[in-house]
């Protein structure tokens, strides 16, 4: 029996623990209202359509494995703030940022604070995130002949937000 390796197509999956942060944030629900202050243990969920070579595997996915790695330890131990919030307001005061929600100014020191390019931060706008970050090199997709990316992230057991990309 013969077949045509560059026709089969395969999904890569791999959600390790190692795949994974410890962050804090607060979801902001309206104008008025949002989540108290809090944190999660994250993890990331990663799957890939390709299509197989002639050796019947994919690519080397450590390299993607490490891509998901060093953009969770970016965000270890932070507390995430969304720069795109049309309810949060984010103001430079030298070592600390001051978000303001509501006419609350919240402090947070610098070191412990990472800003994202996100309207929110939750687990659907975490995984877009991602996605967004590994989907950059097209030259590498297309090199890996990688078809399809879906990333999901969990701040629990059961629940978790994904996000798809599509070679289309």
């Amino acid at each position: 029996m013969t077949t045509d390796s560059n026709n089969r197509l395969a999904t890569v999956e791999f959600h390790r623990d190692e795949l994974g942060f410890s962050a804090g944030h607060f979801t902001i629900f309206s104008a008025t209202e949002r989540e108290d202050l809090h944190g999660h243990n994250y993890y990331v969920d990663a799957r890939f359509q390709v299509r197989l070579t002639d050796n019947g595997m994919a690519f080397d996915y450590r390299i993607y494995k490490n891509k998901i790695r060093e953009l969770c330890a970016k965000l270890h131990l932070k507390f995430l703030l969304p720069s795109q919030s049309k309810f949060l307001k984010i103001e430079d005061q030298g070592a600390m940022w001051f978000a303001h929600f509501n006419n609350e100014p919240i402090p947070f020191l610098k070191r412990d604070a990472l800003i994202l390019p996100l309207c929110n931060i939750t687990i659907e706008e975490l995984s877009n995130w991602f996605l967004q970050h590994l989907t950059q090199d097209k030259n590498d997709l297309k090199k890996y002949q990688i078809h399809g990316i879906t990333i999901r992230v969990f701040n629990g057991p059961g629940q978790s937000g994904g996000a798809t990309w599509n070679a289309n």
